[in-house]
């Protein structure tokens, strides 16, 4: 047996244990390890600098060192992340269904751990706090798989969350961080059926499509968000700018960022200039269809501009006839993640929504709110853009199941 295939059957273990702590339990041990994270951040910064440094000698874009990154302001948001899921109700024992069956038997449906969640992620450091803190809260044990490019910064927070937990009373081994950052370490975890009940991916298209492919566990697919903004006939101009500008620039690295801009034809004369210009004020790359480069100096998109995350400060422009076009081309080149319209025609906008395929569908607002914590999730696992199980962003009713417990007085069949 492998050491990894080793710790995991511990992981599996110690979630037994962990499953049936109270409450009041788990919500100390997660506020135990935001203070950890807090009194120890200068081992997690002297982590994540060595991590900086490694990064940057490879030529390593701007937009990726941002996700890399932590500071105190990050360190902060990330312990106050643990504190709001200490403050969430928990979903493990909730009674969601159940009754009396026509042979009497008493059947209750409630809400139980997944068991044992692996994570498969790249760069942001953030995601093993999360995950942590989402996992212990729903009774779940966690294997962590960080890339390469955050080893130093994710040992240093696992390391430093897991001390604290266990001066709590975590279960120890519910914890496994795999600090073997090789392609055959993942391939062994997408192949551990009956130690790992699922697997997460979280990073570039690349990692997420290897894992769903490549998987005999159980997989959540989540995140490659090539996400639209369309401003339509009717729009608020100035909203529409606002909007756009606040969904490509204020964190162009991260998932919920627009990638693509459609404009309604009737508008595009008198809001195209505009929103150039603001555009590349701050800094982004255009590359648009022929009408659209009638309003600015902008370079020709091609088929592969429509269909790229660009994680950076670009995007794709198209003009187009109406909603149903943008509705058609979104299908078309999305992700399934988030689309947003700018309009103020009502029935347009429930168009929109009803027709668009995606988990989150915004009407008048940046595609940049598609997250746990502005959610009310307090942090999230993951982005789902998949159907089944869960979908969109993933908070703790996402990391459970559930099961039938069921009582007789002897009945047979």
């Amino acid at each position: 047996m492998s050491e990894l295939r080793e710790q995991a059957g511990k992981v599996k273990e110690a979630a037994r244990a962990l499953a049936i702590l109270p409450t009041l339990r788990k919500n100390a041990i997660l506020l135990a390890m935001a203070e950890a994270l807090e009194k120890r951040q200068g081992e997690i910064l002297e982590a994540n600098a060595v991590d900086i440094a490694a990064a940057e000698s490879k030529g390593t874009s701007p937009a990726m060192l941002d996700r890399l990154a932590l500071n105190e302001g990050r360190i902060y948001s990330m312990a106050e992340g643990l504190r709001k899921v200490a403050g969430l109700p928990d979903p493990v024992g909730e009674v969601i269904g159940g009754g009396t069956a026509a042979s009497g038997l008493r059947i209750t449906k409630r809400r139980v751990p997944l068991g044992v969640v692996g994570i498969i992620y790249e760069a942001r450091p953030n995601v093993t706090s999360d995950a942590m803190g989402l996992c212990l809260k729903t009774g779940n044990g966690v294997i962590l798989k960080g890339g390469s490019e955050a080893v130093a910064s994710n040992a240093a927070i696992a390391r430093i969350m897991t001390e604290a937990g266990i001066s709590r009373g975590l279960p120890e081994d519910v914890v496994c961080f795999v600090s073997d950052t090789s392609r055959e370490c993942v391939n062994e975890m997408m192949k551990m059926n009956g130690l790992i009940d699922v697997l997460i991916p979280r990073g570039g298209s690349g990692l997420i499509q290897a894992v769903v492919r490549g998987a005999t566990v159980p997989v959540i697919e989540t995140g490659v968000g090539n996400c639209h903004i369309f401003v339509d006939m009717s729009a608020d101009l100035q909203m529409a700018r606002k909007i756009v500008v606040n969904a490509k620039t204020s964190r162009p690295s991260v998932c919920n960022a627009a990638e693509s801009l459609l404009v309604h034809r009737e508008i595009a004369p008198a809001f195209l200039p505009d929103v150039f210009a603001a555009l590349k004020e701050k800094g982004v790359r255009l590359y648009g269809c022929p009408e659209s480069r009638k309003y600015g100096e902008i370079s020709a998109a091609t088929e592969e501009d429509y269909a790229k995350e660009y994680l950076d400060l670009a995007m794709s422009v198209k003009v187009v006839a109406d909603v149903r076009e943008a509705v058609r081309h979104i299908n078309r080149y999305g992700t399934q993640h988030s689309e947003a319209i700018v309009t103020r025609n009502i029935e347009n906008a429930r168009y929109f929504q009803e027709m668009v395929d995606a988990a989150a569908v915004y009407v008048n607002a940046s595609t940049r709110f598609t997250d746990g914590e502005e959610f009310g999730l307090g942090a999230e696992i993951g982005i789902s853009t998949q159907k089944l199980h869960a979908r969109g962003p993933m908070g703790l009713t996402e990391l459970t199941t559930y099961k039938y417990f069921v009582e007789g007085d002897g009945q047979i069949r």
